[in-house]
């Protein structure tokens, strides 16, 4: 044989074991849930909210950790939250399952009262849609569509606001979506006076908007945290955010605006994660 051809034969034998020992780690790493607590200061918190904790879920996608989804609700249940934030596509528009969804959000009430915003995922099956809002109704869900609602703590309180994904109103990579999310805020905001300000809004990219808006606090997902994070370098590519996204995992802070961007739960399209466990956010707020 040549020595030309043994070389290409080794070649080809590594990349083989390479995309396999790939493959195997994305199958585990989409199981391996994980629990990442975030720290967030704002001097505006009132005192009676110090140390408020938010168990943040987003893009669950239909997806099952155990039977009945227990280790998901046994791990939001764990971190002893105040109240649990779903920020949207908490079903997958390719394969639907709104069971899923529903049996989720009423173990979840059981925990902590649920507010819920919608991904754009459900802007893309408004029959299954609303069924999800009839049942999130009945279960207790708290749904803020273009909407704020007062969360009272002893004699405090702070103001949560939850807008609909863009794709409500139009489905577009040529317009610019952020008009209509800065459109929204600016009706909400118009309501909220001097109160500390938590946002519910699917969409991180939007971030210059919410800052423009004075949001105190921001959750969002939809970047899945890049679906394959390299080291020192984070995640590859995220929807409306394309290659090296810049707003893919974790907390991000820009003069007095925190923005929080959960990695996901679920897959969509791409059905495996690399480097990126899927992760419930627990955040906790301070004013030290």
């Amino acid at each position: 044989m040549k020595k030309s051809k043994k070389i290409l034969i080794i070649i080809c034998c590594v990349l083989i074991v390479i995309f396999i020992t790939l493959l195997i780690s994305g199958l585990i790493c989409n199981k391996n849930l994980k629990l990442n607590t975030i720290t967030v200061k704002s001097e505006k918190l009132p005192e009676g909210f110090e140390g408020f904790r938010i168990a943040h879920i987003s893009d669950l996608h239909n997806a099952t950790f155990g039977k009945d989804n227990e280790r998901l609700i046994n791990m939001i249940s764990d971190s002893q939250p105040d109240i649990i934030a779903i920020t949207g596509d908490i079903v997958d528009c390719h394969r639907t399952d709104t069971q899923v969804a529903l049996d989720f959000v009423k173990k979840a009430v059981e925990i902590a009262p649920c507010y819920y915003v919608a991904g754009n995922h459900e802007a893309r099956v408004p029959a299954d849609f609303e069924i999800l809002l009839a049942g999130f109704e009945e279960a207790g869900v708290i749904v803020l569509r273009n909407e704020t609602a007062t969360h009272i703590k002893g004699e405090d309180n702070i103001c949560i606001m939850g807008v609909d994904d863009p794709d409500f109103t139009i489905m577009s990579y040529n317009i610019d979506q952020s008009v209509i999310i800065n459109s929204a805020l600016k009706e909400l905001t118009s309501q909220t006076e001097k109160s500390f300000t938590l946002l519910l809004s699917h969409r991180p990219e939007m971030f210059k908007v919410y800052k423009d808006n004075n949001i105190d606090l921001v959750l969002s997902g939809h970047a899945h945290g890049g679906q394959f994070r390299l080291p020192f370098i984070g995640g590859l590519y995220a929807p409306h955010q394309g290659l090296l996204p810049e707003y893919d995992s974790g907390l991000y802070t820009e003069d007095n605006t925190n923005l929080v961007v959960s990695r996901g739960v679920g897959n969509s399209l791409f059905p495996l994660r690399l480097f990126n466990p899927p992760e419930v956010i627990l955040v906790e707020l301070t004013t030290e």
